[in-house]
């Protein structure tokens, strides 16, 4: 074994340093990756308005809409490759990493095609206003022109993680974030390009991270080196991944379409809520991090120590892996609660755009801790092959209860406070279940059951 390869291997050494060794670099990939996707937001804020602000930031419950779905069978394609790794079964990982990068092909010419024809009339169903539905439109179809390095990236990036290769991606994130940065700039600030340009500059830091990875994969010496020539469907492989994947795509999917119905309905406030609710959404990215690095590390640290039979090991990883993240989630909870008014005001000092953007972070920032918990379980459970059980508890709870509550209650309280209390809600409906299921069922035998 490459000595490489053996570093990457959670089968071994202390637990606690190889999760904060595996999730410290995810924690600072996201961080530059949360830093670019809010340097668009600053930027278009600060030298474009309010509207194109506006159009900007309600940008992401629609690109999760779409990209949600292949993202989530990519989250499948990786705890497979995470249990043949952590069982050094080479030859099935190599036919899993193959058949992954072939779907990722197909998906993205796929994704490119449902962006620009749909992302119109999708934003007009959102209730977009008028005046911002121009440059909102101009946005989402430079974005998704985009598709095959967001979606080759997300794949390329899923498999290192999967054999434990979290600083290689860092690196990588940190230099596309720069570019886009740097576009960002040059473009609006320097040349006084439109809203479009920011789609531009970040399709293009997403291809150069692409490129990255998959420069890394193909000039690796370890087992999990990509071949060209190799790149095919592997069919009993590709319906494992679609089997742990699928649950995962469509509750993503599912969950940015009730997402979507609460846009919709902080649309109907005006440009104004949209613009305080969107910075406010960009704010509420930092206190994902934490929780998207350790959800990253916990799903490959189980995926790979119950390939590997180490079960009393794998629960003492979940519990730990879980602690952390929610303590740190609500750490920065209560920063943002007290900062919320400095933090909106960065993006857009109009009076109403604070006032919406506080409104919305005192509401939900002390409960992140909910958020973190729900999160980690699904992670714990997805490494363990059961990706049902997060599908349907996060489709119950942030779909179909997140969009009644939601619809009942604005009919009756036509207030915005009603949007911003259903996350809160949602969350700690969706914890009560998990910590339930969590600790009555047995969900460290699922590989071997299937």
């Amino acid at each position: 074994m490459e000595v490489e390869e053996s570093k990457n291997l959670m089968t071994e050494g202390t637990i606690w340093k190889k999760i904060m060794f595996f999730a410290l670099p995810l924690f600072f990939g996201n961080l530059f990756q949360q830093l670019y996707n809010t340097a668009d937001s600053l930027i278009v804020g600060n030298f474009l308005g309010s509207n194109a602000l506006a159009a900007v930031s309600s940008s992401g419950n629609l690109i999760f809409l779409m990209v949600g779905f292949f993202n989530g069978i990519a989250i499948g394609a990786g705890v497979v490759i995470a249990r043949y790794f952590g069982a050094r079964d080479i030859d099935n990982m190599q036919r899993a990493i193959h058949t992954t990068v072939a779907f990722g092909l197909v998906a993205s010419i796929i994704l490119t095609i449902l962006g620009v024809l749909l992302a119109p009339q999708i934003l007009i169903l959102m209730d977009t206003p008028a005046n911002v539905l121009p440059q909102s439109v101009t946005y989402f179809r430079i974005y998704f022109m985009g598709s095959l390095g967001l979606v080759m990236y997300n794949i390329f990036v899923g498999i290192l993680q999967a054999v434990g290769d979290s600083r290689h991606p860092l690196n990588y994130l940190i230099i596309s974030s720069i570019i886009n940065i740097v576009l960002d700039i040059v473009l609006i600030v320097v040349f006084h390009m439109g809203v479009g340009s920011a789609a531009f500059a970040t399709i293009l830091s997403q291809f150069v991270s692409a490129l990255l990875c998959m420069n890394r994969l193909l000039r690796t010496k370890d087992s999990y080196r990509l071949q060209l020539r190799k790149i095919r469907f592997h069919t009993d492989m590709l319906k494992l991944i679609i089997r742990y994947g699928l649950p995962s795509g469509l509750q993503n999917s599912i969950i940015a379409i009730a997402n979507v119905v609460v846009q919709s309905n902080i649309n109907g406030f005006g440009e104004m809520a949209m613009a305080g609710c969107g910075a406010y959404s960009k704010i509420e990215g930092f206190a994902f991090l934490p929780i998207t690095s350790f959800t990253m590390a916990l799903t490959t640290f189980v995926g790979q120590n119950l390939g590997a039979r180490q079960y009393e090991r794998t629960k003492k990883g979940a519990k730990f892996g879980m602690l952390c993240s929610m303590a740190i989630a609500e750490v920065i909870g209560i920063i943002i609660f007290i900062g919320a008014p400095l933090l909106t005001a960065a993006f857009n000092n109009d009076p109403q755009v604070v006032m919406f953007g506080t409104e919305r972070a005192r509401t939900s920032s002390m409960f992140f801790f909910l958020l973190a918990y729900s999160h980690c379980i699904s992670a714990i459970l997805r490494g363990a092959g059961k990706s049902m059980v997060p599908m349907i508890v996060m489709l119950l709870f942030w779909c179909v209860v997140r969009v009644t509550f939601l619809t009942v209650m604005i009919h009756f309280l036509n207030d915005i406070a009603v949007v911003y209390w259903v996350y809160p809600l949602t969350w700690s409906l969706s914890s009560i279940a998990f910590f339930i299921y969590y600790r009555k069922v047995n969900w460290m035998h699922a590989f071997e059951q299937a």
